[in-house]
């Protein structure tokens, strides 16, 4: 579960003895008398001496991302607060930058070496320096610098680390190396401000603000006793192990489906034996149990940090959380301390925190806690997916928010436009108040129109289906009256696991799929992982440009026993029954054929085996990359129906990733050449005489939606919170109406399509 570590934990019995004395001596300077200052620069001297070696320095992060030399033995005395460096430059930048030790024979050879006439070190040629790690983040480098060309071990280095364990507590303490801003200086912000950032899950609240911040004060950081640290280690580990299950059995979550494998794979985490060794042996180097907990959560985010895969970098925060709850385990039980009652909370809770594990978002009550903001996360991560199943709308990447946000301000979560609006004023919150009243009401009146179809007034129907990705939005399909699933992402029970599931797996969980979606049809898009959506245990290059990178079918190609094992599992989950299969990414008719191949053969594998065989069998293609249009005809020959991927049709279309924040309104899916290339695809379906629907973001969106039917999509597939407000606009519309506006609109250039169909849309009062 834990990435490679160029320095892993050692075990030498020499070394360990050797980390221990010098941690001592560390521990006695720093409860001796002086200031900080003074303090420091005493260190360096003990360090010296003990790692024999003719210079240690530490260097201070400083505000505008500067180290700053705060203290030195060896180099020259002037050079102090008078060196600095950016992060980046020279050896101890890019030890900064990197997050990473070095250990270099010889130091001036690099071709980082920056070269600073006052410190005097041209005399010095091996060098070594690890980060001061705080929390995951790089608060100054301590090195040691010798004149002859050493070479320095793996245990100097991992000696050298926990002493920076240590260093860090008292940097932080010194406040060294921040800026005093309004509120250290006393000053309480009032003002009502709106911080932007990006939508993790829909959906608005308001509350009063809880701040998470789950960082604790460890009083002793040198043990004295390691074998009692690994005893007290051991009982905190069961006793969260005890806590986490009481917490993940006590009903929090509203129903059970395909989410649980969050909770499954932060299980696994926490029972990482992996994890465990490397605490056990940063206990062995001398620290205190919370201490080594602390330490190696400090290297494991440092590492992480630096990783190209986006789904290991995400399960920093589960890492985080599991090492804040075992840290809070060691505090509550030790001798004298009383981990206490937690302060009372408000009626209305909005979380805010730097990041988010999926078990710290079940300490709060689902029914209080009415948003949530975050100074990271990603969509992806496994709160994000959890608070989804529960509605909890959650706005992330909003940056400073811990800094901005004072305990106890009222705060308005807008998970909607990845907006946060902090003391707001009375009218505001009345605003916001009136916009969740309705939201509710017009969500009850979904649920009372779930059974009526959506027909528009003229008597057309429109298959209105739901995006599916967990078992939850399955039973949400039920809630609004969707009629199926138009894409069911299989991938993420992939992504969730932190080994591949094999065919029981995978057919265990199509049964429930379908089993859940009661007879209504269903549409299984095979795996689309690649990319920026890595599963954890295959290793693959970063890419630059992951969305056209391997990802999808391309994956399935170069590893073909995936799609033969997801395949097998489909048609066995079938047991005679439909089943319709499409495939991502096709960018040519040949990939086509050879992926339909595949699944032949695996329907003549189960014939020879007697087993029964879906009956239809429906193979289809998402038509998403622009290559595959100028040969449509040819697939549309072999296919039994298309669906239109437009989120990456559109953003090949325009060449812009729509992941960019700067790109992210500037190509309208409303523009002539969208809707061009759309109404293409249902002519040439239309004459070929194949099915063609449309999944992605433009079907949830009552305008697109209103220009998509008019162009002629019968059959459209969007996220299930959209499905009652779209079902309700179709049949407040006069198809031939609509369909008259966009054929005018798509070609004159008179008018913007968009302005035109807001237009049309005021002046008839239409449900958008």
């Amino acid at each position: 579960m834990i990435p490679h570590d160029p320095h892993p934990p050692f075990h030498s019995s020499k070394a360990q003895p050797a980390s221990r004395r010098l941690l001592a001596r560390v521990r006695d300077v720093m409860a001796g008398p002086g200031d900080a200052g003074s303090r420091l620069q005493r260190l360096v001297a003990v360090i010296a001496a003990d790692m024999v070696a003719e210079v240690c320095s530490i260097y201070v992060r400083r505000p505008g991302d500067v180290l700053e030399l705060f203290a030195t033995q060896g180099l020259k005395p002037e050079a102090v607060h008078r060196t600095r460096l950016k992060v980046g430059e020279g050896i101890v930048g890019d030890i900064a930058a990197g997050a990473r030790p070095f250990a270099l024979a010889d130091a001036q050879a690099h071709p980082n070496f920056a070269y600073r006439p006052e410190t005097g070190e041209e005399i010095y040629h091996s060098m070594m320096g690890v980060p001061i790690l705080r929390d995951g983040f790089v608060v100054g480098v301590v090195a040691v610098q010798n004149r002859t060309r050493r070479h320095y071990t793996d245990e100097e280095v991992e000696t050298l680390q926990t002493v920076a364990m240590v260093l860090a507590e008292m940097i932080a303490g010194a406040r060294f190396g921040q800026a005093v801003g309004a509120r250290e200086a006393g000053v309480i912000a009032t003002k009502p401000q709106r911080i932007v950032g990006m939508r993790l899950s829909p959906g608005v609240g308001l509350g009063t603000a809880v701040l998470h911040r789950p960082r604790f004060a460890i009083d002793r950081m040198v043990a004295d006793d390691p074998a009692a640290e690994r005893e007290r280690l051991g009982r905190a580990f069961a006793d969260m192990h005890g806590a986490l299950d009481e917490l993940f059995g006590a009903g929090k979550l509203k129903a059970a489906g395909a989410h649980r494998d969050v909770l499954d794979t932060y299980r696994m985490i926490a029972e990482d034996a992996g994890w465990f060794g490397r605490i056990e042996a940063a206990i062995d180097g001398g620290l205190t149990a919370e201490a080594a907990v602390q330490k190696v959560q400090n290297d494991i985010r440092a590492r992480l940090a630096q990783v190209d895969d986006s789904y290991l970098r995400e399960r920093v925060d589960d890492f985080d959380d599991l090492a804040n709850r075992l840290i809070q385990h060691l505090i509550d039980g030790a001798p004298g301390r009383d981990g206490g009652p937690r302060p009372a909370l408000p009626e209305h809770i909005v979380l805010v925190a730097r990041a988010l594990g999926p078990a710290e978002l079940l300490d709060f009550d689902p029914a209080r806690l009415r948003g949530v903001v975050l100074e990271e996360g990603s969509a992806t991560s496994h709160a994000a997916l959890l608070a989804r199943a529960l509605e909890i709308p959650i706005v992330g990447r909003c940056a400073r928010a811990l800094a901005e946000i004072e305990p106890g301000d009222d705060v308005v979560v807008d998970g909607d436009n990845a907006q946060v609006i902090v003391r707001p004023g009375e009218d505001v919150k009345k605003a916001f108040r009136d916009a969740i009243r309705a939201g509710a009401e017009r969500r009850a009146g979904y649920v009372e129109r779930r059974d009526e179809p959506a027909v528009t007034r003229d008597g057309v129907r429109i298959a209105v289906n739901v995006n599916a990705g967990l078992l939850l939005d399955m039973s949400l399909m039920h809630e609004f009256g969707a009629d199926g699933v138009g894409l069911y992402r299989t991938e993420i029970p992939f992504l969730v696991r932190p080994t591949f599931p094999d065919v029981a797996a995978q057919r265990d969980l199509y049964v429930r799929v379908r089993e859940q979606a009661r007879g209504k049809p269903v549409v299984f898009r095979t795996l689309d992982v690649g990319g920026d959506k890595m599963a954890p245990y295959w290793d693959r290059a970063g890419e630059e440009n992951p969305a056209m990178g391997w990802r999808a079918i391309r994956v399935a190609f170069d590893r073909p026993a995936i799609l033969r094992q997801q395949a097998r599992a489909l048609i066995q989950a079938a047991a005679g029954g439909e089943l319709r299969v499409m495939f991502p990414m096709i960018a040519t008719v040949q990939e086509f054929k050879s992926a339909r191949a595949i699944f032949e053969r695996e329907i003549a594998r189960e014939r020879k085996a007697g087993r029964k065989l879906p009956e239809p069998f429906l193979i289809g293609a998402m038509l998403e990359v622009p290559a595959l249009l100028f040969d449509l005809e040819a697939l549309l020959a072999r296919a039994d129906f298309v669906s239109v991927g437009s989120n990456d049709l559109l953003q090949f279309l325009f060449a812009s990733d729509r992941t960019a924040p700067g790109l992210a309104e500037r190509y309208d899916p409303l523009s002539p050449p969208a809707l061009t290339c759309l109404a293409d695809i249902v002519a040439r379906t239309g004459r070929a005489g194949c099915p063609v629907g449309l999944c992605g973001e433009m079907a949830g969106r009552p305008l697109e939606a209103l220009a998509l039917i008019g162009l002629g999509f019968r059959d459209l597939s969007m996220s299930p919170p959209a499905i009652g407000l779209i079902k309700d606009m179709i049949r407040s519309v006069n198809l031939n109406e609509v369909k008259a506006l966009v054929q005018t609109v798509a070609g004159d250039g008179r008018e913007p399509p968009r302005a035109a169909l807001e237009r049309f849309a005021r002046e008839r009062r239409l449900a958008v």
